[in-house]
């Protein structure tokens, strides 16, 4: 059996582990088990890959093997170095950083074909395409990691046209894939590439931060694509398939995130989220005076309750607060109070990124529960706590069809008998819409860092 056989079989299986990883990754209590298979068919990928690129004379594969032992190393090392200093809270922007090396090599993988394959028309199709999906979606990452790591304003861009904007960079590029085609050259798939990177940098400039979570997750299809598009341009069935898969699986995450936020794929690339005119959604109503509590109250409350729910956000993870958290939760269940869960979809800006940060404090799967599980017992709710979380417990989305989050399913806190809101100041949220649910009559304000006041709560209880 030739080696180019061997390595395909080797293919089909790390392709059949990475179906088996998706497929893992869809519970908690498999979710180990499924990064485990992604791991395994990755390291089986670069194995039949690294053989087949040292098949040649001993000449080639020494110059190979030095090449590819480099290019292992510099990957090893700083993906290590990464993986230990960044912070669960880091990874959404994170995520976006690395989508953005997918989409640079597919634009590299892409022009390297093109300079050294036979052009012909359905090779230059699979080239063209590859450079342009891989070109906005390097943009864009680009832009979604400075906008989640505050490097840049989360605001949208509002150029005047903007939708027009991108619409003729689509019809110019279209005709720059028909001049390629017709007469083979560099020039129009260069020319194709600036118009390419500008309408990724704008596309994602143009969205708000609230929708961020979204872009995050269609840039992850778009990654995808990028990568079969690679796979095809390489005859490389692996690539193909695992990018399909991406492909596939994050715009289904898209449209579920979509759906959680009661918002159109279109609407979002079209505009932001809680925003107008550039700036993020002012606020010029008056909601009264909100009341304030210490933690010695909340822990005298917690003591009389029977039912306590936990709303958690993203204000949780910067925090850092799950494990004082899952002690309080601990205590709490030992006294024989009934303790559970209530997550948002879209909660810590990634979905199941609360599940992750909850499972890392050992707080129970069985007692973490989704909004739509959680939402109609909040009437028989004594306490609930909620604890850096804002635009997923507006009652503003239910109430106030004028509100930017009009729409938007959210936990329904306001119907518990007392709310406690853990909050650093009264600042809004990250769509930048104010919470009339600070200002009722049934909720009390807990300000400080929650991590700190958590503790001060377990402490008293």
């Amino acid at each position: 059996m030739s080696l180019t056989s061997v390595a395909q079989a080797v293919y089909l299986v790390a392709a059949v582990l990475f179906i088996l990883s998706l497929a893992g990754l869809s519970r908690q209590e498999t979710a180990r088990r499924g990064n485990l298979s992604g791991m395994a068919g990755m390291g089986l990928a670069l194995a039949a890959t690294v053989a087949l690129a040292l098949d040649g004379s001993e000449r080639e594969v020494g110059v190979t093997a030095a090449l590819i032992a480099a290019v292992l190393l510099v990957g090893l090392t700083v993906g290590t170095w990464q993986a230990r200093r960044v912070e669960m809270t880091q990874m959404p922007e994170l995520i976006a950083i690395l989508h953005s090396f997918v989409g640079l090599a597919a634009v590299l993988v892409g022009f390297n074909s093109y300079l050294t394959e036979p052009a012909d028309p359905v090779h230059l199709v699979e080239v063209f395409l590859g450079v342009l999906i891989g070109a906005v979606t390097f943009t864009g990452s680009v832009v979604a990691y400075l906008k989640l790591s505050a490097r840049i304003a989360s605001a949208p861009l509002m150029l005047p046209r903007r939708n027009t904007l991108n619409l003729v960079a689509l019809v110019v590029s279209a005709g720059l894939g028909g001049w390629f085609v017709a007469a083979p050259s560099i020039v129009p798939l260069l020319l194709m590439t600036v118009v390419a990177l500008a309408l990724g940098w704008h596309l994602v400039a143009s969205i708000g931060g609230g929708d961020m979570p979204v872009v995050v997750s269609m840039l992850n299809s778009y990654s995808g694509w990028a990568a079969a598009a690679a796979g095809f341009m390489l005859s490389n069935d692996l690539l193909i398939v695992t990018g399909a898969l991406v492909g596939s699986s994050g715009a289904i995450l898209s449209y579920i995130m979509c759906r959680a936020m009661n918002r159109s794929f279109v609407s979002v690339i079209l505009g932001g989220f809680g925003a107008e005119e550039g700036t993020v959604a002012a606020v010029d109503r008056d909601y009264g005076e909100h009341r304030e509590m210490s933690a010695q109250d909340v822990a005298d409350l917690l003591r009389d309750a029977k039912r306590v729910v936990i709303t958690p956000g993203y204000g949780m993870a910067v925090a850092k607060a799950q494990y004082p958290v899952a002690e309080l939760v601990a205590k709490l269940r030992a006294r024989g109070v009934e303790v559970r869960f209530g997550v948002h979809p879209v909660a810590g800006r990634l979905p199941g990124h609360m599940n992750v940060l909850l499972a890392e404090a050992k707080v129970p799967y069985d007692i973490v529960l989704e909004m739509d599980e959680i939402n109609d017992d909040f009437g028989d709710t004594d306490v609930v706590l909620v604890i850096g979380a804002n635009d997923t417990v507006n009652p503003a989305a239910l109430d106030d069809p004028g509100s930017p989050i009009a729409g938007m399913p959210v936990l329904e806190v306001w119907h518990a008998k007392q709310v406690v809101v853990f909050k650093r100041s009264m600042a809004t949220g990250y769509a930048g819409v104010q919470n009339p649910l600070f200002f009722r009559d049934n909720t009390a304000m807990l300000f400080g860092d929650a991590k700190e006041q958590t503790e001060k709560i377990v402490h008293a209880v």
